[in-house]
């Protein structure tokens, strides 16, 4: 039949189609929240069953037909959910069925649990096992999909099937470039405009993005989530035990580790800043540290089973340090973008004055991005943080 649009009448409809629903009629209502994509919750009547569908529009859902954008990211969507459901299950939604034709993903309805953004945009704390699992989720991702985890010929096969073009270039321009230059997609608070202004000539600083950039386009280590920040993390309790399920890796690709670690951090140093602003400081500032170390940690026990055993336990203390190095430039470069680049954070933006911790958040990316080679542990990013002026 070709791709078409799904609407809401379309669903039930849909799911039959694939084996997912009786023949009961479901209620049927759209909960899209983000840029990019439709999203469908069908419940029976009763209440006791729910599937989500997740389309992928042919543009940027929040603009339209105006931003064009290929709705074949479902598929590096899907395959991404492949991968880390043969090592991570219990990370990610359970997916039930992936449409290729209408670009369609059916899977378990996460509206249980909440994004951890707007716990946290709440004022609650980060809680126990958040970060860690997230930690957990990247090394076992990473490890699975990169030299050490896949046999060369499987991994060749991912790294072609996983090239993302058009994905890939938002991040290398949005993140990556375009927050150093004149464009059109930049904004900030006017109370920003001379950091703004000196991020563009400072020499050092573009020369520091330069090559992070050049890293995220030539280093294809492993498979990604590619976009992984609080919006893209749930979490709550089920049978009172704590869940956490990361999702929308639609970004996905071979690329640098560090990308997906340094994303998150970025996230969580400025979930940090909002509640310093708001006085409601409790566990932001040990979140880089617990997911750096349960990352550290779960590659160090996955080492033993890699496929090539030439590298040594002296090469992955090597490795670990360069995916520790690049995940600080990435967590700056992604700081610096989310103030005054693109798709800026309601952690800032619904702050009562969003100027301060705005502040602080550009003069911290700076350093880490400019610092990263000597900021060898958590500690001496921490050690940056602490030294930040109260206003900056």
């Amino acid at each position: 039949m070709g791709y078409r649009i799904l609407e809401a009448e379309d669903i039930a409809g849909h799911l039959r189609e694939r084996g997912h629903w009786g023949t009961d009629d479901p209620v049927v209502r759209e909960v899209s929240d983000g840029n990019m994509n439709r999203v469908f919750l069908a419940t029976s009547t009763e209440g006791t069953r729910s599937l989500a569908v997740k389309q992928a529009l042919p543009w940027v859902r929040v603009a339209g037909p105006s931003w064009p954008m290929s709705p074949e990211r479902a598929d590096a969507e899907a395959r991404a959910y492949e991968q880390v459901a043969k090592v991570a299950p219990d990370k990610i939604p359970a997916v039930l069925g992936y449409d290729s034709d209408n670009y369609a993903l059916v899977m378990e309805d996460m509206s249980d649990l909440e994004v951890l953004r707007t716990v946290l945009n709440d004022g609650a704390a980060y809680g126990s096992g958040t970060s860690a699992r997230v930690g957990e989720f990247v090394a076992q991702l990473s490890f699975a999909t990169s030299d050490f985890g896949m046999p060369s010929a499987e991994r060749k096969a991912l790294v072609a099937a996983s090239v993302s073009p058009e994905l890939c270039k938002i991040t290398e321009d949005v993140v990556l470039s375009e927050p150093y230059i004149e464009h059109e997609h930049n904004h900030w608070h006017p109370g920003l405009d001379d950091l703004a202004a000196s991020f563009k000539t400072d020499a050092r600083l573009r020369t520091e993005v330069a090559d992070l950039r050049h890293v995220f386009m030539t280093s294809a280590q492993a498979l990604l989530h590619g976009d992984l920040h609080t919006g893209s993390i749930m979490v709550g309790a089920r049978e009172d035990a704590p869940v956490v399920r990361v999702f929308d890796p639609e970004f996905s690709f071979v690329g640098p580790i560090g990308f997906d670690l340094g994303l998150y951090w970025a996230n969580t140093l400025v979930s940090e800043e909002r509640a310093r602003a708001l006085g409601t400081l409790a566990d932001h500032g040990d979140q880089l540290r617990l997911s750096w170390e349960a990352f550290a940690t779960e590659f160090r026990r996955l080492w033993p089973s890699r496929v090539d055993t030439f590298f040594d336990d002296a090469y992955l203390d090597r490795f670990l340090r360069r995916v520790w190095t690049e995940s600080v430039g990435f967590a700056g470069a992604e700081l610096v973008r989310r103030i005054i680049g693109f798709a800026h954070l309601a952690d800032l933006t619904t702050l009562p004055d969003p100027v301060p911790a705005s502040r602080r958040a550009l003069l911290l990316g700076r350093e880490l991005i400019v610092r990263r080679a000597e900021l060898t542990g958590p500690d001496d990013v921490r050690a940056v943080v602490e030294a930040l002026t109260p206003t900056a």
